[in-house]
């Protein structure tokens, strides 16, 4: 009767058991299924830029418009079907910091394309690792040319976008006639490409050399008096003028100084190609007014499509608390990286595909309207066709627009000017 009554409940025990079993297992199955579909309906991107250190004065807003951007493809139904959510990490202005956190977002997270850096120094730093890895990466800052990385779209100028025009304006009857000029920079690629750019440039317009001055910085330098006082000396005979590459928050102290020493933009003129509307957020600018700057996008564009982008902006600021509210301003990056969003959002619904090569191939020749007006990506170079624009610097921070090309400017990588 034991023996009986035994196999009668390790017979239960073991259909309890296989119940309990199949029971896990389902419930395991339709909790990875939920996953996997909940993975079906999204798409990861990298958002890579300095949230800490010296460049968080200029990239801290192009995270943030990302992050605009994304919520308003969300909004409007996503990407083939499937939400964005983004991946953001701070390299922290650290550029061996940048390949790390790019190599993880490629690899670990394995987002569908990444948007960020800001110098070249950190682009050049993740340049191998998405040529490596097969990803993506828009670039959004103008930059020095002499690069075509089959990997990277680079929304931002090149040099006959930004540097060529600027001095071509400079030396105009238009610009002031300006034949003294003294080349600015910090001490990276940037600066120093771009001033091997300028010099050449201005010594083949007849510049004598003796009339062109290089100086750089390291960056977060903040001691600018001797600069200055050798800057005054050298513009004290007449027709001189100051190409700036300075970058991050470095132009605070250097403005400053420059308008402490009595130096304004009647006398000397300043030309920045690195200080725009977001920069000028955190600088005096009433001592600021009437210098300039050369980029492709100014707030004051005059367009309904510019007006709701940089009212966006600031809407979108105040909604999320974001320092500055309502009071942030849009500029040529922040423009570009907003734009490379749509650029590669339009790009992939062309693929019909997140494929990186096909988003490539889509990208070709692609037309856009962006904040600044027209647009036209390269058929081969991964550059956007745009218009040059020179501005010069109001009491309120904004730019009042002076100058300008004749319509979009093909983008040429390589100049002829940086050997």
């Amino acid at each position: 009767m034991k023996k009986i009554l035994f196999k009668r409940l390790f017979t239960a025990f073991i259909a309890v058991s296989a119940g309990l079993m199949v029971s896990c297992a389902s419930g395991g199955s339709k909790k990875s299924q939920e996953k996997q579909e909940a993975g079906d309906n999204v798409v990861e991107v990298g958002i890579l830029h300095s949230l800490s250190g010296t460049m968080a004065i200029s990239e801290v807003s192009l995270r943030d418009v990302l992050l605009m951007g994304i919520e308003e493809i969300n909004d409007s139904g996503g990407v083939l079907g499937k939400k964005i959510v983004p991946r953001v990490v701070d390299p922290a202005s650290d550029w061996d910091l940048f390949a790390e956190k790019a190599k993880e977002l490629l690899t670990k997270n394995r987002v569908s394309v990444v948007f960020g850096c800001w110098t070249s120094v950190s682009r050049k730093s993740v340049l191998p690792v998405f040529e490596e890895y097969k990803g993506l990466l828009f670039y959004p800052v103008q930059y020095e040319g002499q690069e075509c990385s089959p990997n990277i779209i680079y929304t931002g100028a090149t040099p006959n976008q930004q540097l060529i025009p600027a001095a071509q304006y400079l030396m105009s009857r238009e610009g002031g006639e300006y034949k003294r000029f003294y080349l600015l920079g910090t001490d990276y690629v940037f600066p120093r490409t771009a001033n091997t750019i300028l010099k050449n440039y201005l010594l083949s317009q007849g510049i004598p050399e003796q009339n062109i001055i290089e100086e750089y910085t390291p960056f977060n330098h903040q001691d600018y008096q001797t600069i200055v006082s050798k800057i005054k000396r050298f513009a004290a005979s007449g027709k001189a003028c100051v190409l700036s590459t300075i970058n991050g928050d470095s132009n605070v102290p250097f403005y400053k100084e420059f308008a402490n020493q009595g130096l304004s933009a009647s006398h000397c003129p300043v030309m920045a190609f690195s200080v725009a509307e977001d920069e000028l957020r955190s600088m005096d600018t009433e001592f600021l007014v009437g210098h300039l700057a050369a980029w492709n996008y100014f707030q004051s564009i005059k367009t309904p499509d510019n007006f709701k982008f940089a009212e966006n902006f600031k809407s979108y600021c105040r909604k999320k608390n974001l320092p500055g509210g309502d009071e942030r301003v849009t500029d040529d990056p922040i423009c570009w990286s907003y734009t490379g969003l749509y650029l590669w959002k339009a790009a992939v619904e062309k693929a019909g595909s997140f494929d990186v090569e096909k988003v490539i191939d889509a990208l070709s020749e692609m037309e856009a309207q962006s904040p600044s007006g027209f647009v036209k990506m390269h058929h081969d170079n991964h550059h956007l066709a745009k218009r040059a624009l020179i501005g010069e610097i109001r009491a309120d921070g904004q730019f009042d627009i002076i100058w300008e090309t004749d319509g979009i400017v093909t983008p040429e990588p390589f100049s002829e000017f940086a050997k």
